[in-house]
């Protein structure tokens, strides 16, 4: 099952709509909508708050690999956006 399957098992089972879990969320409906469909992906943050929001854990939302690999992906990205910004910093200091 896919993240966006498991993301609106979860929220049905709830009996929440889609505008609830946004609100929850503190999200867009739109992003919960694309979410579910497979259209979008949360970032890490949400996928934190989706984690302690149903109380799962977030290797039980992301059984997906598309999931995984974008996650990386976004890590990555993270990490090259700080060394960029710390040598800059350095560079400043020379």
């Amino acid at each position: 099952m896919e993240f966006g399957e498991k993301l609106q098992e979860l929220r049905k089972s709830r009996g929440l709509t889609q505008q609830e879990l946004a609100e929850a969320l503190y999200v867009s409906r739109t992003a919960i909508s694309k979410w579910e469909s497979g259209r979008g992906y949360p970032s890490i943050d949400s996928l934190k708050e989706i984690s302690g929001f149903f109380s799962v854990s977030i290797d039980d939302l992301l059984s997906g690999e598309k999931l995984v690999s974008l996650a990386k992906k976004e890590n990555q990205s993270n990490i090259r956006h700080i060394c960029d910004l710390l040598f800059g910093i350095v560079d400043l200091m020379n």
